[in-house]
């Protein structure tokens, strides 16, 4: 009996380690699906700027002024290039969350945002959502920085 509860012992070491990898490429996977609608959407926006479907953003630029106006929907132009009070385009159904960030914060707060007028290497929030990214400062499984994905 005793040497059994040791045997079983020994595996539940064992097989934590694997438990811990798998949940951290769960989340890896999680990152990569969000950052993918997030960023989709963002560039559909731009699009139906572009094509005068819906009216540009802070300055006249074709990206949208925060997260939330992606999933609360943007007012669509009527013939006459004016904003319809009847209809919206919706980009996401729902804002997917960043997996590494606190369960706390909501979801457009776990967020890092880049607006369009701030460098590549050196992002800052602005005026419009350009690009978004992971706020942690963890490595990825690969040795990579989630900030930088």
């Amino acid at each position: 009996m005793i040497v059994v509860l040791a045997l079983l012992g020994v595996l539940v070491m064992a097989a934590q380690p694997l438990q811990e990898l798998a949940l951290r490429r769960a989340q890896e996977a999680a990152l990569r699906q969000a950052l993918r609608e997030i960023r989709g959407a963002i560039d559909e926006h731009r699009s139906a700027v572009l094509q005068r479907r819906v009216a540009a953003g802070p300055g006249g630029t074709p990206y949208p002024p925060n997260l939330q106006s992606l999933v609360q929907g943007v007012p669509v132009l009527d013939a006459q290039g004016q904003p319809s009070s009847a209809q919206r385009l919706y980009l996401l159904r729902r804002l997917p969350r960043d997996p590494f960030a606190d369960p706390a914060l909501p979801a457009h707060e776990s967020w890092g945002l880049r607006a369009s007028t701030s460098p590549p290497d050196a992002p800052q929030p602005g005026a419009d959502v350009f690009d978004v990214y992971s706020r942690s400062a963890l490595a990825a499984l690969d040795g990579s920085r989630y900030a930088q994905w």
